[in-house]
């Protein structure tokens, strides 16, 4: 039952960072899904600490790990933005 959670809640991430970086129409639910993850490591890794705060990928489904998971899928976007457009969104 905890990956099907934590697939569903990496997928609503996913999806809200790529409303936030205006990728939405390219992605579809499977690359939420993966960006929501990839992004919970990134952010468990860069921003966690920062904040006190472990990544969905924990297994703590918390606001606080929403949110560091959420900065981590941003932060990801934004880096395959720059690398496939030459700018940043």
């Amino acid at each position: 039952m905890g990956i099907i959670i934590w697939l569903i809640v990496g997928g609503i991430v996913g999806w809200l960072a790529s409303l936030i970086m205006r990728t939405d129409a390219q992605q579809g639910i499977v690359l939420n899904v993966v960006v929501g993850i990839v992004g919970a490591f990134i952010g468990g890794l860069a921003i966690g600490p920062l904040l006190g705060a472990p990544s969905i990928n924990s297994g703590d489904i918390t606001i606080m790990s929403f949110i560091v998971s959420l900065i981590g899928a941003v932060i990801l976007l934004a880096i395959v933005n720059l690398f496939r457009r030459g700018r940043v969104r």
